[in-house]
């Protein structure tokens, strides 16, 4: 029996696109820390105590929004917040223009926030949501 040995040929990679795919891979491969929020509710009427984690670098405001997930055409509002850091937005922080939840009596309702985070010119850097059932 004849064999013919099987010619190996190899791709020439750029240096570039090799240094590219290797960073690639490295980004993928560390967990990224996503912008996230948790809350507490607050007395009736109040908005909630907002805990915050990893809110991003350039954000000086954030955007809160609620809706009643069992009735989202009831317009709860929320209220926009400046940020310096700190590691929460405390009880009451958006008085004006915002309902806190109402649910019909005997019945209990889950809200959704929608928070925002934002950079000097308004642009939104990263939007998370936290949501809880009223009453608990």
């Amino acid at each position: 029996m004849f064999s013919m040995p099987i010619a190996k040929t190899s791709v020439a990679r750029p240096p570039a696109v090799l240094g590219f795919a290797a960073l690639a891979l490295a980004l993928a491969a560390t967990p990224a820390h996503a912008f996230s929020v948790s809350f507490d509710w607050c007395p009736q009427g109040s908005s909630p105590n907002f805990a915050l984690r990893d809110v991003p670098e350039n954000t000086v405001n954030l955007r809160f929004a609620m809706t009643d997930l069992d009735k989202p055409s009831f317009h709860h509002g929320g209220g926009t917040v400046g940020y310096r850091g700190q590691p929460e937005v405390p009880c009451d922080a958006f008085a004006t223009g915002f309902v806190g939840p109402s649910p019909p009596p005997g019945e209990r309702h889950t809200y959704q926030f929608t928070i925002e985070a934002l950079d000097p010119a308004g642009k939104v850097l990263a939007t998370t949501t936290a949501r809880r059932q009223f009453p608990e």
